[in-house]
């Protein structure tokens, strides 16, 4: 849904926030409209951003609640970027990844069983994901590839699942249902079949495994929620019983499955500037970046130490100032596969608005 607000009354949108009443918003529409007489002007204003699903009413529960039931009834999890962030033609999107996919990349460090990658508009990040999926060679071909992407709306602590397949301009995938019934079992997981609705960190994950691998994939597609509790109270995740159950029962997957699993992570790592709440702009590769790629990079040497528990410190620190919005599946991933020891292939910021920078780099890791 899209609502374009005429540009007088946009300050009054920040009166909704649970803070303000009926009053502030009657004295900030008498001050822009030089009129005492302002009931009519609110009660358009107020009904038109509730009839659209703006504000947190009856009205917003309702068209929520039509949105998740439309949801469950299709058998399919479809792609919702398709013609935004990526072609949604297949035959332009092949064209357009042969074209990403197009230049040179250093070998891969032996048999690799997992991969980080961003999850950035594709656009944003070409060399990145190129030198991500450059490295897969065929023997990552007929595999079941456990997804693990960032959940940006699903519950902190929380493992969100679903058990339908992902399609995308290429074609249906298929999800590996025992699976995903095994790992639901678990109390940290829920079937968060909404938020893989509208997610992105996988569905571009699954989008370059088709280009790669053709269509019908098998995918085990996993969002990690925040780890939030910890960065802000310490301790380390595993401290929540439900979350370091899930992470055995990913570590047994992992052992009991062997080779016939690999592992994808869609990630990215610092966002910094003005969309994110900080008050500075910043510019890729620029002046307060260069101390964030330093930052970046002693986080990334953790990670492919095999060292969770050095990097969670990292993360840690002032509550995670950076705003990594990858740590969590990274976290889960080198608890499930403690043996995974990671080179860094690409690191690259992307300046995703003027005042705005995000981060993100490219991992292969092999085992042992």
């Amino acid at each position: 849904m899209t609502l374009v607000v005429p540009p007088p009354l946009v300050p009054c949108l920040q009166l909704f926030d649970g803070a303000h009443n009926d009053l502030d918003l009657k004295a900030e529409l008498v001050r822009i409209s030089g009129q005492l007489d302002v009931s009519e002007l609110e009660r358009q204003f107020v009904s038109t951003l509730s009839e659209s699903g703006f504000l947190h009413d009856d009205v917003y529960a309702r068209l929520r609640d039509a949105r998740h039931r439309e949801f469950a009834l299709s058998p399919v999890r479809e792609a919702s970027h398709a013609g935004a962030a990526y072609p949604g033609d297949p035959v332009e999107l092949r064209a357009t990844l042969n074209e990403y996919m197009n230049g040179t990349a250093p070998p891969a460090p032996g048999k690799l069983v997992g991969v980080a990658a961003p999850h950035v508009s594709p656009f944003g990040g070409v060399r990145t994901y190129r030198a991500a999926y450059n490295a897969l060679g065929d023997d990552w071909r007929d595999k079941t590839f456990i997804v693990l992407g960032t959940s940006h709306q699903g519950e902190p602590d929380r493992f969100g699942l679903t058990r339908k397949a992902y399609e995308t301009p290429f074609g249906k995938s298929r999800t590996d249902l025992g699976i995903v019934d095994r790992l639901a079992q678990q109390p940290a997981a829920l079937m968060e079949d909404y938020c893989h609705a509208i997610e992105h960190s996988i569905e571009f994950q699954v989008v370059f495994l088709q280009y790669l691998f053709g269509p019908d994939i098998e995918v085990v597609p996993v969002l990690c929620g925040s780890f939030w509790r910890s960065i802000t109270e310490g301790g380390l995740p595993e401290d929540n019983d439900q979350v370091r159950a899930f992470f055995d029962e990913l570590g047994d997957l992992a052992a009991r499955e062997g080779d016939a699993l690999r592992w994808v992570l869609g990630i990215d790592m610092a966002h910094i500037g003005r969309r994110y709440g900080d008050p500075w702009s910043v510019r890729a590769d620029e002046g307060r970046m260069l101390e964030v790629s330093a930052r970046d990079k002693d986080r990334i040497e953790r990670v492919t130490q095999g060292d969770p528990a050095g990097f969670w410190d990292l993360v840690q620190q002032n509550r995670d100032d950076l705003k990594w919005c990858g740590s969590a599946p990274l976290y889960t991933f080198l608890k499930a596969v403690p043996q995974a020891r990671g080179r860094l292939r690409e690191y690259q910021h992307w300046n995703i608005d003027e005042n705005s920078v995000v981060s993100f780099g490219a991992i292969a890791f092999t085992r042992g």
